[in-house]
């Protein structure tokens, strides 16, 4: 009896490893949008699960409503967010950069109350959802969803593609060198505003990507964005803002946690013991673990 116990119970704490896998590569994904915005404008979106919010809503007009397959909606939604990423640049951020970070902060999150707001209103507060019902693959005793799947594989290749981007184009070198030295790089004749605004777009690209995946895992409704907004900025900070190794790392780290909290007690006890675990890490690293030493 008591090995049968032991077995189910290694069969479980396996899945569970499995499950907090497929969630860090969604939240990786996230947290690679906001530390690209942060890490090149030096200014953190606190509205930027909204964008995510705003785009699981075009989802679903453009499946429920329209009736466009999936695979047809779902490169609209993207560049519907990045064009909103783009437009919130140009209309909200750009004319604070050379404010203090506070007054960039409390105008993003103005921004925050902004979509919700008008998401309540346009939407109401009825929890949508695309219908679609994804198989679930079973490995013995172990069941995943598809959809989980789907989004982390869909997750890694969009990681994949911003990689190559960034090693690989004139743009994407543009786009890292005004991360290390946006002075110096003005003073060479890069056109940093333009720099800028492309990485806004890239951002809220990726923002919309999520948006995708994660429709496929959430009702849709205007304060969807709580659900994975604040995890987003404490894998960030956990992993240096700006630094895209940290944040991809921080990212599975807080996934396990969350995973295997779940296995023991409630899915809510897995987010504890992740926000318990990041205000510990910042009395040992405030900078976050892979932020530089000075």
């Amino acid at each position: 009896m008591m090995q049968a116990f032991l077995d189910i119970f290694d069969i479980y704490l396996l899945e569970a490893v499995v499950n907090g896998i497929l969630l860090g590569g969604v939240l990786a994904l996230l947290a690679l949008g906001l530390n690209l915005i942060f890490g090149v404008i030096d200014v953190t979106w606190i509205c930027y699960a909204e964008l995510v919010m705003i785009g699981m809503y075009g989802m679903y007009y453009m499946v429920q409503v329209f009736g466009l397959p999936y695979w047809v909606a779902a490169p609209f939604a993207i560049l519907l967010v990045a064009a909103l990423g783009a437009a919130l640049h140009y209309i909200v951020i750009a004319p604070l950069l050379t404010a203090p970070p506070i007054n960039q902060l409390l105008a993003t999150g103005g921004v925050l109350f902004i979509l919700q707001s008008f998401a309540t209103v346009a939407f109401g507060i009825d929890f949508r959802n695309l219908g679609i019902r994804l198989p679930v693959l079973a490995i013995g005793e172990m069941h995943f969803s598809y959809s989980r799947l789907l989004a982390f594989l869909a997750a890694l290749l969009g990681m994949l593609a911003i990689y190559f981007f960034m090693k690989r184009t004139y743009t994407g070198t543009a786009i890292r060198a005004v991360a290390q030295d946006r002075q110096i790089m003005s003073l060479m004749g890069v056109d940093t505003k333009r720099i800028y605004l492309i990485t806004s777009a890239l951002g809220g690209a990726l923002a919309g990507l999520a948006a995708c995946l994660l429709v496929l895992q959430y009702d849709v409704h205007p304060f969807v964005g709580l659900s994975f907004g604040p995890i987003t900025f404490l894998i960030c900070v956990l992993g240096g803002l700006g630094n895209f190794v940290g944040g991809f790392i921080a990212a599975f780290v807080f996934a396990q946690i969350i995973s295997l909290g779940g296995l023991f007690s409630d899915l809510e006890w897995g987010y504890v013991l992740a926000f318990a675990f990041f205000i510990v890490m910042m009395f040992i690293r405030p900078a976050g673990l892979f932020a530089r030493r000075s």
